[in-house]
């Protein structure tokens, strides 16, 4: 008997030092200039663990806009405004929601947002670590049947700063039931 615990607390000592040498973790040094310029952008959660890509469900007769609160991160005040980027994606969705049909990008007060090129914007003054919201205005699309849509944050790179984005919190997966 003392050798199968012997054998099985090898096994799991053994495991636990894989497991630990394992993780490889990367030092970006404080001074290093290249990371002065460097900010994140994520959705922040209103469920119990943060910095996910969850899907959120909703009725298409809600009458109020939904929000996609979102976090940008930043450790500076600089004298240039960060652009942080989001499209709307359908790929891999049999019944894709339609823009204009089921659905509009809008800003706070419901006023549709146009673009040109399917990429939307919003601009964090100075690069300050901030707080603001995506919205989208449901357009109670009588078709039957469940539409979904993603909205996703991409990374912006400009000459002055870049915008990346969490690997669990760039995508905002939106059920229109």
């Amino acid at each position: 008997m003392n050798f199968k615990i012997s054998i099985l607390s090898t096994i799991t000592l053994l495991l636990a030092i894989a497991s630990l040498s394992s993780c490889h973790k990367e030092d970006y040094p404080k001074s290093d200039p290249i990371y002065d310029n460097y900010y994140y952008i994520g959705y922040e959660s209103p469920y119990q663990y943060p910095w996910n890509n969850t899907k959120v469900s909703v009725a298409k007769t809600q009458p109020d806009l939904v929000k996609f609160p979102v976090q940008f991160h930043s450790a500076f005040v600089r004298n240039y405004d960060a652009v942080v980027k989001y499209v709307v994606s359908v790929y891999g969705y049999t019944t894709p929601a339609v823009a204009g049909v089921d659905y509009n990008i809008v800003d706070k007060n419901g006023n549709k947002i146009t673009v040109a090129d399917t990429v939307y914007t919003m601009t964090f003054p100075q690069a300050k670590n901030a707080y603001d919201t995506i919205y989208v205005k449901l357009l109670n699309n009588p078709a039957s049947g469940t539409r979904t849509v993603n909205i996703d944050l991409i990374k912006n790179v400009t000459d002055q700063y870049t915008v990346g984005t969490f690997s669990q919190a760039y995508r905002r997966p939106l059920e229109i039931k």
